[in-house]
């Protein structure tokens, strides 16, 4: 069997440790320990990563590292949540810090802290925040940072070929990093295009789907596709039988979250859906809608897309 590809959180923290608890803390005399375990009983997450590291100030702490597709107005509670966990299980102080890697809409506040009172009693959590696309490609590029070469066509300054064939260069200049190369060409697709990435580097839908990231944009709607079917399958269910209505609206939920995942895909990459295209997504069975993800990722145009829907 081949080995699975690992391009997730830890891996990415992993090639360079110090250097990451350097650039998180902004404090060049940390230095990391050890990568620990971020499971705990009731929650397990592959964008949370936590290392041990010391500093002669602070001595032995926590640095707890959350990487965020896109910022979730959840995030405070989260990350107050996630360091009182950590800090019982190792009994060490935390510093937390979440890493946002694509902006969120205008209207969405990015909160760095967590704040709440209740019956005149109080909870506080500060965080650091770290947004990608504030930070300067060029710093990355000459330090280098070697965690967030992935992530350099996202980076302030980074979306141009030249910046992405010096990304490349990077990452073929050590063979421990060739995996990373379809994460790389994963987030160049969001700034630059296809063809052009093509020429550059290998596109590997087999090692990219390994990704968290790309998991997370396939998964984006499942909660909201899903409940809005079961609520479609209860209502049909007065007449055909509540169990049997909950099964259908189940199914009717998967079948919206693939829909709404693959219109989210080609808004990403193409600003605006035809009428015509979204009529005809709505029509596509979910066989149909998994096979058209990969599509819609390599595919130069809507146009070309277009082509490939079923008749």
């Amino acid at each position: 069997m081949a080995k699975r590809a690992d391009i997730g959180s830890k891996r990415l923290i992993s090639l360079a440790p110090n250097a990451w608890v350097q650039w998180v803390t902004g404090n060049p005399q940390v230095r990391a320990s050890e990568l620990l375990d971020a499971e705990f009983q009731w929650i397990s997450r592959e964008s949370d990563v936590i290392v041990k590291a010391y500093s002669p100030e602070h001595q032995e702490f926590l640095i707890l590292n959350e990487l965020q597709l896109r910022y979730s107005q959840a995030m405070p509670q989260r990350m107050r949540n996630y360091v009182a966990l950590a800090e019982e299980k190792y009994n060490l102080s935390t510093y937390p810090v979440l890493i946002n890697i694509l902006p969120p809409p205008a209207t969405v506040t990015i909160e760095n802290c967590y704040e709440s009172e209740f019956m005149g009693l109080k909870a506080y959590q500060d965080y650091r925040v770290i947004n990608l696309w504030e930070v300067d490609a060029d710093l990355v590029l000459a330090q280098p940072l070697t965690s967030l070469l992935p992530f350099v066509p996202i980076l302030f300054g980074g979306g141009s070929e030249a910046k992405l064939r010096s990304a490349v260069q990077a990452l073929r200049a050590d063979q421990t990093l060739n995996q990373l190369e379809p994460l790389l060409a994963f987030f160049a697709s969001f700034v630059l295009e296809i063809p052009l990435i093509q020429q550059i580097m290998r596109w590997d839908m087999t090692v990219l789907r390994e990704s968290p990231w790309y998991q997370e944009i396939l998964q984006e709607g499942v909660a909201q596709g899903i409940q809005q079917g079961i609520e479609q399958g209860i209502e049909q269910g007065i007449e055909q039988g509540i169990e049997q209505g909950i099964e259908q609206g189940i199914e009717q939920g998967i079948q919206q979250e693939r829909r709404g995942s693959l219109e989210r895909i080609l808004k990403l990459r193409f600003s605006e859906i035809p009428l015509e295209i979204s009529l005809r997504i709505q029509a596509l069975t979910l066989e149909q809608l998994e096979e058209l993800m990969a599509i819609a990722l390599t595919v130069n145009s809507l146009n070309e897309f277009s082509q490939q829907l079923p008749k």
